[in-house]
């Protein structure tokens, strides 16, 4: 992708994730069935931007293995993609497989009679192939019938990339002339001063690109794990929460205001490229090659560019965190997401054999062989195999994203909860601070925390009484491990 989603934490993680926020171009691709004998053409729609190159190699390896099936791919503008899928069902007439959006929920996208179970051809044995506890109630599972699976390994879904030449001109290098590469709050500071002034101001120390109103986020959620939060800036829906409470603590937290205050102390500071918030993450991943500012935030999905470019001078840290200990990790359900077949398609066989290649073993190899994340078979992720250094970093963070909560594993009945979008969201609201539009750092957060608690507490309600808050809160979480959910408990 050209972002994650999810940024789910990590579903980032086990969903695709990761994990969340995707940036791409809107573009039919007919090569698929150009010149081709196939009798059947199935639709497909992605958001995949960066991630093209592999799912371009998968349709050419799967017509050839397939001849009478041609796949015509699609890939939508990320921040647009939800409301394309909407309106293309409203239209009747959606693709035949598409990558799950974000919203609305998966549990409504089903409800709404948007996507096929899959049991007729998702066997015991197919199913087999998958790690243990792929297949989960709320996840991927509604009403024990399999809508979708899990097809990337937990990786955290966020890094904050370096530049090597810009540390290196701004004297940001250790004794053995390697760039000093940044642990604590305090060093990316310290980056950033010496980036400033030993460039005279040419070179920002920092850049990102906001056109799409969802990098700024990012910065947030990265810092605030870091210093021991459980994230959720950067991804929607549930969740956002923090299940340590089975609440959103945007303004009762202190670390969120702490790291907003730090991104404004550094946005006063002129450290941030000027146009950050006009530029897309694809121009923001393009300057930052170019060595227009020194670090960046973002996922894995920079790198197949970057490597396409030949670009390869930068590495990635993730969590920095105040003392340079990571107090929190990225988080994500057991189980996972990625494709579906929709309930609208008339050649629901040859989508599933598309959806069973995507979910393949081989496909998942050359996934990691060609550097766009890691795995859900763990065989596929042999760090022996990664001779790309920075890809070998992402590769060696894996350790920073674990399962986390599942309050549908816990009620069941939480599968039926329609969550409705709280407006202004979190991006919304960091936008507003960040260009003075909001004054009341604290006095917004504890206004969108309050909206969004009322919101989950009124959704919780019409549940009806098999649902309850208390579902949402799991006061044993420790947040450096990962964590099992027991049904009932």
């Amino acid at each position: 992708m050209s972002r994650r989603t999810l940024l789910r934490g990590a579903a980032a993680v086990a969903g695709a994730g990761a994990a969340g926020a995707l940036a791409g171009c809107s573009s039919d691709d007919n090569s698929g069935s150009t010149g081709s004998k196939a009798q059947t053409t199935i639709t497909y729609w992605d958001w995949y931007a960066s991630q093209a190159g592999w799912v371009d190699n998968e349709i050419k390896l799967f017509q050839q293995a397939h001849p009478g099936i041609a796949v015509k791919k699609t890939t939508q503008v990320s921040d647009k993609y939800a409301d394309l899928v909407s309106l293309a069902y409203r239209s009747n007439n959606p693709p035949d497989i598409l990558m799950i959006p974000k919203s609305p929920q998966l549990s409504q996208q089903i409800t709404q009679d948007w996507l096929l179970p899959v049991d007729k051809w998702a066997t015991k044995d197919w199913q087999s192939r998958f790690p243990q506890s792929s297949f989960v109630e709320g996840v991927d599972m509604f009403d024990g019938k399999i809508y979708t699976a899990p097809f990337a390994a937990p990786a955290p879904s966020l890094q904050l990339y370096i530049h090597h030449k810009v540390f290196k001109d701004a004297g940001l290098t250790e004794s053995d002339g390697s760039v000093k590469l940044p642990k604590t709050w305090d060093d990316v500071t310290h980056a950033a001063e010496a980036i400033a002034s030993k460039s005279g101001g040419k070179v920002a120390p920092f850049g990102f690109g906001n056109s799409t109103n969802t990098t700024l986020a990012w910065w947030l959620d990265l810092f605030v794990r870091g210093a021991g939060s459980p994230g959720g800036a950067a991804v929607g829906g549930i969740d956002g929460m923090d299940y340590r409470v089975g609440q959103w603590t945007f303004g009762t937290d202190r670390n969120y205001a702490d790291v907003i205050n730090l991104l404004l102390e550094w946005k006063n500071k002129n450290w941030f490229y000027p146009n950050s918030m006009s530029i897309s993450d694809e121009q923001a991943r393009a300057f930052f090659e170019r060595g227009r500012f020194g670090m960046t935030i973002g996922g894995v999905w920079n790198q197949p560019e970057w490597t396409e470019h030949k670009f390869t001078d930068y590495s990635l840290v993730t969590l920095p965190a105040p003392d340079g200990n990571p107090k929190a990790l990225f988080y994500g359900p057991p189980g996972g997401k990625f494709v579906a077949v929709s309930s609208k398609s008339k050649h629901a066989d040859e989508a599933w054999a598309w959806f069973d290649w995507l979910y393949s073993k081989d496909a998942g190899k050359r996934w990691v062989e060609q550097g766009q994340g890691l795995s859900v078979y763990a065989d596929n992720n042999d760090p022996k195999g990664v001779t790309f250094a920075p890809f070998a970093q992402y590769v060696a963070m894996s350790g920073a994203a674990v399962v986390g909560p599942q309050p549908t594993i816990r009620n069941p009945q939480l599968t039926k909860l329609e969550l409705p979008a709280v407006k202004p969201d979190i991006n919304d609201v960091l936008s507003g601070i960040w260009t003075g539009q909001l004054k009341d750092v604290q006095g917004t957060l504890t206004s969108l925390t309050d909206k969004m608690n009322q919101a989950l507490s009124d959704a919780v309600k019409k549940v009806g009484t098999g649902a309850n808050l208390k579902d949402f809160a799991f006061p044993d979480w420790d947040l450096t491990k990962p964590y099992t959910t027991k049904p009932g408990a």
